[in-house]
């Protein structure tokens, strides 16, 4: 009997207590990490990834409100599945990455939506603009990492990406997907 009644006050005092302990993450893992985009151009879904980034994290699961994330994307790093489009969108009508060879996204508010899914919300700086953008974000906590998984859609209009002929979203679409991954080991 009393080994029923210490079973059972060890369950009432983990639920009364929450969560055994919160996670932080405090130290991206690039090379585990990565960004990746799609859009239609013509009709056709096009794929394309950044390979030279630098984000950074301050995460403490107990604490999401206090959160911080930022990313500076070397936009010469672009691959958007061809070396013709590639060098393309190098030139003023795109990224005008001779002037602005960076985008750069900082974090202003982190909201906690329940089960590991989160809300973050902060300032991109692309082509010399900067604009307000929110991102959700699943955090999938896995043997002493932390893996999370953001999405978000940039509007090319917002920032003056692609004129001429490539201004009508018809030929290539104003909405831009872009995926990241942020691979973070727990401290």
């Amino acid at each position: 009997m009393s080994h029923r009644l210490a079973t059972v006050t060890l369950v009432l005092t983990m639920l009364a207590c929450g969560s055994p302990s919160a996670a932080q993450y405090r130290q991206v893992n690039p090379s585990a990490s990565q960004i990746s985009f799609t859009y239609n151009q013509m009709g056709a879904r096009v794929y394309g990834t950044f390979s030279q980034f630098e984000a950074t994290i301050d995460f403490d699961s107990a604490n999401p409100a206090a959160a911080r994330a930022g990313i500076i994307i070397e936009l010469t790093s672009i691959d958007a599945g061809n070396p013709d489009a590639n060098s393309e969108l190098q030139k003023p009508g795109w990224f005008d990455t001779a002037v602005y060879p960076q985008a750069r996204f900082e974090s202003n508010n982190v909201t906690a939506l329940g089960d590991n899914l989160y809300q973050v919300d902060g300032q991109l700086t692309l082509k010399g603009l900067t604009r307000e953008v929110g991102a959700r974000i699943a955090l999938k906590p896995e043997s002493g990492i932390g893996i999370f998984d953001g999405t978000f859609i940039l509007k090319r209009g917002d920032f003056n990406i692609g004129d001429g002929e490539w201004a009508d979203y018809g030929v290539v679409s104003n909405e831009i997907n872009i995926r990241f991954r942020v691979v973070a080991p727990e401290q």
